[in-house]
């Protein structure tokens, strides 16, 4: 069943409400966003209109985020994937190109391996093979400090579904570094990608190292990849905005000629 209003759209999917806007006419290209993040995220990497030009633009708020709801409160990369393909059978998507940040490229890597006719090309921004012991430590050390109260104030304008919503994703962090089986791609299993696929982090990321996305790299046959140099974790805003959308938007209408992407 969906909702329908001038802002968005609400679908039940599996267990859940999630919520999604849809702007745009031509090529469908979802975007997702990052953890604790939202849909409308999107609009502090690209310029009004900029997309929706020449695609039909999806930003849906994943599971447990921003208007979406999630009542039984387990969040898995995995889970979220399958809420996607519903949501794109409700909107007869069958094959779609896509932009996923974090949380949002790692629910496009479970998509991509278990999906691979969905997914025609995919800019993954940060994605993670798998969470190292130091990540682990970082992730259950972020579960552990109790939010100020403007980040809490902060997290109720993007959150909508109350208290209990932002707890849950306050906690969340600890459940991920717990988890091995969620996030645990090998090489042979990305290998599977038949995506065309642009990797884009940092070189200072502290939670992935660049190991992780050379080893992507090789192992999905048509990637590309762009080691942003300085940058952090997932660097699409501020400084980074401006060459991130142009190298975005040029590599899904086109497949890339080097293999190293400079932006």
């Amino acid at each position: 069943m969906t909702n329908t209003n001038e802002r968005g759209r609400v679908t039940r999917i599996n267990d859940i409400e999630l919520y999604c806007e849809v702007r745009g006419e031509g090529d469908p290209l979802v975007l997702l966003h990052g953890f604790t993040g939202c849909g409308r995220d999107w609009k502090h990497v690209f310029g009004p209109e900029q997309l929706e030009r020449n695609h039909r633009v999806i930003t849906p708020d994943l599971r447990g985020h921003g208007n979406s709801s999630n009542p039984a409160g387990t969040l898995t990369h995995r889970q979220c994937a399958e809420d996607l393909v519903v949501l794109l059978d409700d909107l007869d998507l069958p094959r779609i190109k896509a932009i996923g940040l974090s949380f949002g490229a790692n629910i496009l890597l479970h998509l991509a391996t278990r999906y691979p006719e969905r997914v025609e090309a995919m800019v993954l921004v940060a994605p993670a093979t798998c969470y190292s012991n130091a990540a682990r430590a970082i992730m259950r050390n972020s579960a552990s400090l109790d939010p100020s109260t403007e980040a809490l104030a902060a997290m109720g304008e993007t959150h909508r579904r109350g208290d209990d919503q932002i707890r849950a994703l306050c906690r969340q962090p600890a459940l991920f570094a717990a988890t091995f089986d969620d996030m645990n791609f090998t090489v042979p299993y990305l290998s599977t990608i038949t995506a065309r696929t642009l990797i884009v982090n940092g070189d200072r990321d502290p939670l992935l190292p660049v190991e992780q996305f050379v080893e992507m790299y090789r192992a999905i046959e048509r990637s590309a990849l762009w080691i942003v140099p300085g940058g952090g974790h997932g660097p699409i805003f501020g400084e980074w905005r401006e060459a991130f959308a142009r190298t975005a938007i040029a590599f899904l209408a086109r497949p890339p000629s080097p293999d190293i992407v400079t932006g």
